[in-house]
């Protein structure tokens, strides 16, 4: 004989949409949270590769060491804020937006120094 118990019936299927619904929305924060995440790593990177190029074209002048970087920045999707060259040396600073809903959130920024080792407070430009 079977009790039949009146309220009860599909009440586990609520549970089991509720449970996968829970499940759905924590992979998609998740995903949002790694691509906030490769957003800054990507940013850090690209102020990282544009001092570098920078630097590199030094002797060049200003406006070609900073195109340099751009063309860097541009390369790695991200936009460059600022660029100096003081002597050797190069500072630049840099914005990248996150994808999707997280540009709400506002953007990843990073700053990069790069120049030969001994060249922090070095400023005599170099010649051609």
């Amino acid at each position: 004989m079977r009790r039949s118990w009146r309220g009860d019936e599909g009440s586990a299927t609520v549970v089991g949409i509720g449970a996968v619904l829970a499940v759905l929305a924590a992979f998609a924060i998740a995903v949002q949270l790694g691509a906030a995440v490769i957003t800054r790593h990507r940013t850090e990177a690209a102020a990282d590769l544009a001092a570098l190029a920078a630097a590199a074209h030094a002797a060049d002048a200003t406006s070609d060491a900073c195109a340099t970087a751009r063309r860097v920045t541009d390369a790695m999707s991200v936009r460059l804020v600022s660029c100096e060259l003081r002597g050797w040396e190069a500072n630049v600073r840099v914005e990248g937006t996150p994808p999707g809903v997280l540009t709400r959130f506002g953007v990843a920024r990073a700053t990069a120094r790069a120049g030969p080792a001994g060249a922090v407070g070095v400023t005599d430009r170099p010649t051609r």
